[in-house]
């Protein structure tokens, strides 16, 4: 990946975490690869990703290793393992950032190997921590400038209402003309049919019954709760009854992001309540919800809404000032005073391995620099520094002692 798709990657990971940061999630990691029967259990053994998708292997200790299709079954082994559920305050309110992985058809936006951040939140079965972190992944999304997110919300209903909704839906698709496979689905998960994305089963679905019809009055009560809320703080969304997400641990609450700006492949994130998740995975009850947002599909929305401009090396790890020595007296000092722009706040580099004023006037303009602080023989013997305006080309000398307080007034830093 080039240097300026990396950054854009780092700035969208800052901005999509800094929200859930504020709000006291703190970061975990969990392993690259965990034991297969994880996402199995958790995942679903009817999913495509469980089913198709996973880079699974066999270790040294012959045990059955899968690389991580997702996060949310690993963070929540991670509590359980640790007993950080036990350990204080509920909800447990942890963020993440890493890699993922799943074999699939590799197409823009849809990558084998694939970044995302995300939130969970244990421990509360509560609207208001429904809508909390619906609105993080907002904020996330418009402190990156984005206008193009959409926020699709649905319920799936409970243990107690769904079983009805179940049966209902099952009757209604063995009538389809359906492909072995699917129809082997509608016997185990009927809900994973809704997920299908192919034309010819979307075209049949279209008087499929909705959950929302079958909803106990305590689904219904909740749902309405997580609305009020986000329309409170105002929070546009579409009610969409036929949305499934693609995991069989989602229970009521479940939501989408989506960008109209990136074709077929149109969501960039989303999540849900997962009330059941770790009964499934063998621990005690513990209601959570949370998401997570594809970093790659996220920069593809930017670019998008042109908020990703790629001006090639300028963008890769901007500095406001750039050092240019000129003979080794000065390359000493120099290093001293990049040295202490830096620690003063000043996001500051200098030209390396002895490159001539030319050389290091273009390692300066490719730098993204504001401002180059030329340093000479008779700079040095003046006591000041030449301060170049790298965009209007006006240049001044400036005292050394006072460079890094005239740069900071010059950058409001």
């Amino acid at each position: 990946m080039a240097a300026a798709a990396l950054e854009r990657a780092l700035a969208v990971r800052e901005a999509l975490s800094a929200p859930a940061r504020r709000a006291g999630y703190g970061y975990i990691e969990t392993p690259t690869f965990e034991d297969t029967a994880l996402f199995a259990r958790g995942v679903g053994e009817s999913t495509d990703i469980v089913t198709k998708e996973m880079y699974t292997f066999e270790d040294k200790g012959g045990r059955s290793i899968t690389l991580r299709p997702e996060m949310t079954a690993g963070t929540l082994r991670a509590v359980l393992q640790h007993g950080l559920h036990n350990a204080g305050q509920l909800p447990v309110k942890l963020w993440y950032s890493g890699s993922n992985f799943r074999y699939e058809r590799a197409q823009k936006g849809r990558y084998r190997h694939f970044s995302q951040v995300g939130v969970e939140a244990l421990g509360a079965e509560d609207p208001a921590l429904d809508a909390e972190v619906i609105m993080l992944a907002l904020d996330g999304y418009a402190a990156l400038g984005l206008t193009g997110v959409e926020l699709l919300l649905n319920t799936l209903g409970c243990k107690e209402c769904r079983p009805a909704y179940r049966a209902a839906l099952q009757e209604f698709l063995r009538g389809l003309d359906l492909d072995e496979a699917t129809r082997a689905r509608v016997e185990l998960n009927p809900l994973r049919v809704l997920d299908d994305k192919r034309p010819e089963v979307r075209a049949q679905l279209e008087n499929a019954p909705l959950v929302t019809d079958h909803l106990c009055e305590a689904c219904k009560a909740y749902h309405e709760e997580v609305r009020a809320l986000l329309s409170g703080e105002g929070v546009a969304y579409t009610d969409d009854p036929r949305l499934v997400r693609g995991l069989d641990y989602y229970t009521r609450t479940t939501f989408e992001f989506v960008h109209g700006g990136l074709g077929a492949q149109s969501a960039v994130g989303g999540g849900g309540r997962y009330d059941g998740l770790s009964e499934m995975i063998g621990g005690p009850p513990l209601p959570g919800v949370g998401w997570a947002i594809g970093v790659d599909r996220t920069v593809l929305a930017m670019e998008a809404e042109g908020l990703a401009e790629d001006d090639g090396e300028r963008a890769a790890g901007r500095v406001s000032v750039y050092g240019v020595p000129l003979g080794e007296d000065a390359r000493r000092v120099m290093f001293g005073l990049v040295t202490g722009l830096r620690r003063a706040g000043v996001p500051a580099d200098m030209a390396f391995g002895g490159r001539g004023v030319k050389g290091a006037m273009k390692g300066a303009d490719r730098s993204g620099a504001r401002f180059a602080v030329i340093l000479g023989e008779r700079d040095l013997a003046a006591g000041e520094a030449q301060l170049k305006d790298l965009a209007s080309g006006e240049q001044t000398a400036v005292p050394l002692a006072g460079l890094v307080t005239t740069l900071k007034e010059k950058l409001s830093i």
